[in-house]
């Protein structure tokens, strides 16, 4: 039952007047549902309650936080198809995609469960001091890692779960032993709601402080802006527009106590189309990328929105079949018809830039909101030139870039922003041959693929989801796979402390059986 209300700790609070509705965009109407904007004494409350719950949390053992998160993802699939009902009625995705990302959302949890068991996360190191050290006696110096403090986490609009309320940025900072305040994305309040109910409900059956978690509605800027200034906040995620992460940014730049913004947001993907992929499979590999490129109605943060190949016959020929394949596919409905206007917009603007040869334009009538997908070809000279075609249009729309040669190719490839993703399509011999090319794609981007499509992000170890700026504020993390935990945390040492004193992962009979960096070499 949605409430509209906010989630307070372990209370629902609607002490404001301003309301707002979220949107289904197959009916093109408001949904049934009214939800209360959060007031500056609930944004207070919610704060001072996870500062307190932080005192508690942070010494919370790793096993009993991942009982938390464990129960968090059985909370969520005993929410059963209510959840599933209003994820697609406020996001006007189908039903088999919200299965799919409630699954992802609940793995994710698991994975960070299983990292919390194993301990060694935490990365302790261990110098003994040695008092007899010549000329200097040695202090005994040991490290690891400990939470920041209260994280304000918002939610995204591409992904009402997975990214979202109980979603990768909330699973790896209370997993890291921060509590979390979600500041809820518009478009899917209701299905905010639900979520954080199977967080309280998991809290309160694991015996985690009262605060741990908190979700405030918002339909506009304020509260979120309130959230990233006050000074008991420690640290930020974000999933979304390169306009909304900087601003966070900026703002938590300028606090008295300046805080981390940890911001995924723009990219277009770049994918460089080597010949003898053309020779091969150029017709194959078209197909894929049509595919891809109008997968969700092209919402996904890794649509490939920029293919680079070099001039001739071959690529003429990809990209006949790239737009005559992407035609045949169905389109779909988007987010919000705001996001539906926005692709509308940058897809005009784009399409109507010097030299772009509009390739594939879905004609067909469809239903409100839905995307029509979009192939525009460049040369190489004119896209080099014109920056405005290096921006992202979030959507199922793509441009391909004819360049006159490997060195242009390179030349560009150096001249984008920093990307999440970059591909290349070839042979195992063109990554000797297109060495440079291959640097150059490298050094712009977080995750580098070779024969494959960008869109299906895997949640691992092993995963970076992050890249240059702008793909995100900070390239040396992820969003995506158990590394993402190291946002929420700093290093610290314990010079000369008696042994029952230090934190059990430094002491030294290692009670907790985790592997360590003890001078130097690793061990359990």
């Amino acid at each position: 039952m949605i409430s509209g209300k906010n989630t307070i700790g372990n209370k629902l609070s609607n002490q404001g007047d301003v309301t707002y509705k979220t949107f289904n965009p197959k009916t093109n109407k408001e949904t049934e549902w009214t939800f209360f904007e959060a007031t500056k004494f609930e944004i207070n409350e919610a704060v001072e309650l996870a500062t307190k719950a932080y005192k508690v949390y942070k010494d919370v053992s790793g096993d009993k936080k991942a009982q938390f998160l464990e129960t968090i993802a059985l909370e969520i699939e005993a929410l059963g198809d209510e959840l599933i009902d209003t994820y697609c009625k406020e996001s006007g995705l189908p039903e088999g995609r919200a299965r799919g990302e409630r699954g992802r959302t609940m793995g994710q949890l698991r994975a960070f469960a299983a990292l919390l068991k194993d301990g060694s996360w935490v990365e302790a190191v261990i110098e003994k001091g040695q008092p007899d050290r010549e000329p200097m006696p040695k202090a005994d110096i040991r490290k690891m890692l400990f939470p920041l403090g209260p994280v304000v986490v918002f939610g995204a609009s591409n992904f009402p779960l997975a990214f979202s309320t109980a979603g990768g940025d909330t699973a790896s900072a209370l997993a890291a032993g921060c509590p979390v305040i979600v500041k809820s994305h518009p478009m899917h309040s209701g299905t905010g709601e639900l979520v954080s109910s199977a967080i309280i409900k998991a809290a309160e059956k694991t015996g985690m402080p009262n605060g741990v978690f908190s979700n405030l509605n918002s339909s506009g800027i304020e509260v979120g802006q309130q959230l990233v200034k006050h000074p008991k906040i420690k640290a930020v995620g974000f999933t979304g527009s390169i306009n909304g992460g900087t601003a966070l940014y900026k703002l938590a730049s300028e606090r008295d106590e300046p805080i981390p913004v940890f911001a995924e947001m723009g990219s277009i993907n770049p994918v460089v189309v080597l010949p003898s992929a053309l020779d091969i499979d150029g017709d194959a590999w078209a197909t894929k990328y049509a595919s891809s490129i109008n997968l969700g109605a092209g919402q996904f943060c890794t649509n490939p929105g920029l293919v680079l190949g070099i001039q001739g016959n071959k690529l003429d020929s990809f990209i006949n079949t790239l737009s005559e394949e992407i035609l045949k596919l169905e389109p779909t409905c988007m987010l919000h018809p705001n996001i539906y206007t926005k692709y509308n917009e940058g897809k005009k603007e784009l399409s109507g830039q010097d030299g772009v040869i509009i390739m594939a334009d879905y004609a067909k009538e469809t239903s409100d909101n839905v995307a029509r997908p979009t192939i525009l070809k460049v040369s190489g000279a004119s896209f080099l030139l014109n920056t405005k075609l290096h921006k992202e249009v979030f959507g199922p729309f793509s441009v391909v870039v004819s360049c006159e040669n490997s060195v242009q190719l390179e030349e560009i490839l150096n001249h984008l922003e920093g990307q999440l993703t970059g591909t290349v399509l070839g042979s195992e011999s063109d990554l000797n041959t297109y060495d440079n090319v291959i640097d150059a794609l490298q050094s712009r981007v977080g995750r580098i693929l070779f024969n494959g499509v960008p869109t299906g992000v895997e949640v691992c170890s092993s995963m970076v989801h992050g890249g240059p700026f702008p793909a995100s504020t900070d390239a040396r993390f992820t969003s995506v796979g158990t590394s993402a935990i190291k946002r929420w945390v700093r290093p610290v040492s314990f010079q000369d402390w008696p042994n029952k004193f230090l934190p059990k992962a430094l002491q030294n009979a290692n009670p907790l059986g985790i592997v360590r960096l003890e001078e130097g070499r690793y061990t359990n």
